[in-house]
């Protein structure tokens, strides 16, 4: 999200253009101030917006087709005839606008009304409860409006912060770069607009065969769906300590901590070398921290990325400053010093430790349901309790890409699963094929990552990630399964498109 208004090139609309220019190819241009994408869906002239409501991207550096543009940094979705927001991370649909076209000229006239999504429920649950408002319970909340669901919807969540933008908790807000406001998913006003009771409380039990919830406040709620979206609970080190202060990253909560943590403090230790370890490291950098990275892995992120972009990820951080202390845990916190297991002690105001999360499943395993690291669902997200979903970091399903049954802690994944959720609450049957995507941000060095690999026999690296330009093809058994690029988003998105129309992401992809 950005306050800056977007500049403005191509044509005036407002003047019109030769109607022969109007193509299924959108032409960038702007009215009335406003950057527009103008464009022919099934024949008729449309106009939109032309900059992505999650982060301000430029939407015509991204993917055009059947009707829809897809945003080049974080892979959003949208509708070029109606504006509606199609895929997550993006919730806030695209302005429209009128256009008339006569004597040849096309006209770009002044916004219009939003267009009504018109859809009608297969089936209408008498009440809907939502456990957790995190990614995937704002998302399912929000789907069951758009499809035209107009019974009771509560979301269940201890947590006041949320629902929240959480990636960037441990990215721009945590470095200082985004306003506070940015970081709500929506106001107040919105979930009373939409009817959608937020209920500050945690559950502690649910029955399957009664359809009630429990909650701690001493509270009961009846369901005809249920949606389980607790995500997961970061890993606390239950270590030795004389005084040295621990936070961990989970909660806008968590973050303010950090942030009040950091600004009384000169040196920081992360433990943890993965996605919210270094993040976080990036972003306490930013604010002038001496920073410190302990990890038992040879490598940053190697499990996950590989060595290629292991190392240049270790050195894009080393030239920013951060001290690294690999192959290294830590035994216990001494008075402002973190003591590593081969005897050093590293000196520490504070310590961020980012060493993992555990799917929240216990809500889960009170009511008796199927588990193996995580909830058990179908390809239609459905439990193994009858009108039970589950979507989100806690939730293992049958992925069509990699042909396993895989468990992702990625927010794009979490809020598309609980979109499918939603739906299949209300009788649509969907099967939740999506394929997985995450960014990671690091100064200003963005990662972005298509698919889902496990395990890889091959690393095929196309470009340099030294230069910050490459393209990495994770490969098992001479097939693809996932490909990471650096500043190549338009390649990032045509994976993603090819993966989707591919049976299995393992098809060859050149």
């Amino acid at each position: 999200m950005s306050d800056q208004p977007a500049p403005l090139s191509g044509p005036d609309f407002t003047r019109g253009v030769p109607a022969n220019t109007v193509t299924d190819r959108p032409t960038l241009g702007h009215a009335f101030g406003e950057p527009v994408l103008l464009t022919r869906v099934d024949g008729v002239a449309c106009a939109v917006g032309a900059v992505c409501t999650h982060y301000g991207a430029p939407l015509i550096e991204g993917r055009h087709e059947a009707g829809t543009v897809r945003c080049a940094w974080h892979h959003a979705c949208f509708s070029l005839r109606t504006g509606h927001a199609l895929r997550p991370p993006a919730l806030f649909d695209l302005p429209r606008y009128r256009v008339d076209e006569r004597d040849g000229l096309v006209f770009v006239g002044e916004r219009a009304e939003a267009a009504p999504r018109r859809a009608t429920p297969k089936r209408r649950p008498g009440s809907v409860v939502i456990v957790g408002a995190g990614a995937a319970g704002n998302a399912a909340a929000e789907t069951l409006r758009h499809e035209g669901y107009d019974g009771p919807v509560t979301m269940v969540d201890p947590d006041p912060g949320a629902p929240c933008d959480r990636p960037n908790l441990s990215k721009d807000y945590l470095a200082g770069n985004a306003q506070p406001e940015w970081i709500p998913l929506h106001g107040a006003e919105f979930y009373a607009e939409q009817n959608i009771t937020l209920r500050r409380a945690r559950a502690t039990a649910f029955d399957p065969a009664a359809r009630t919830v429990a909650l701690d406040d001493g509270g009961m709620l009846r369901y005809d769906a249920l949606i389980l979206a607790t995500g997961a609970e970061p890993i606390r080190l239950a270590l030795p300590n004389e005084g040295t202060p621990v936070h961990v990253l989970r909660t806008l909560a968590d973050s303010d901590a950090i942030i009040a943590a950091a600004g009384e403090a000169r040196r920081v230790v992360v433990l943890g070398a993965s996605f919210i370890g270094l993040e976080a490291a990036a972003s306490l950098r930013a604010r002038g921290l001496e920073v410190h990275v302990a990890a038992p892995e040879a490598r940053p992120m190697e499990r996950v990325l590989g060595p290629q972009l292991g190392d240049f990820i270790r050195a894009l951080h080393e030239e920013h400053g951060v001290h690294f202390h690999l192959g290294r845990s830590a035994r216990a916190f001494g008075r402002r010093a973190v003591l590593l297991d081969d005897g050093t002690s590293v000196a520490a105001d504070f310590v961020v430790a980012g060493v993992g999360v555990r799917p929240a499943t216990a809500l889960a395993e009170t009511a008796g349901l199927a588990l193996d690291r995580g909830i058990l669902v179908n390809e239609y997200l459905e439990t193994s309790a009858p009108a039970v979903f589950a979507a989100g970091d806690l939730a293992r399903w049958p992925d069509p890409h990699s042909g396993a049954a895989i468990r992702v802690e990625h927010w794009v994944v979490a809020e598309r699963q609980g979109q499918t959720a939603a739906r299949n609450a209300l009788g649509a049957r969907e099967r939740f094929d999506a394929v997985p995507f995450f960014w990671s941000q690091h100064y200003d060095v963005s990662i972005n990552y298509v698919g889902h690999a496990e395990r890889w026999d091959e690393i095929r690296v196309e470009g340099d990630p030294a230069a910050r330009d490459c393209t990495v093809r994770y490969v098992d058994g001479g097939r693809v399964v996932a490909v990471a690029t650096i500043f190549r988003d338009g390649e990032s998105l045509d994976v993603e498109a090819a993966m989707e129309r591919a049976a299995q992401a393992a098809m060859p992809i050149a």
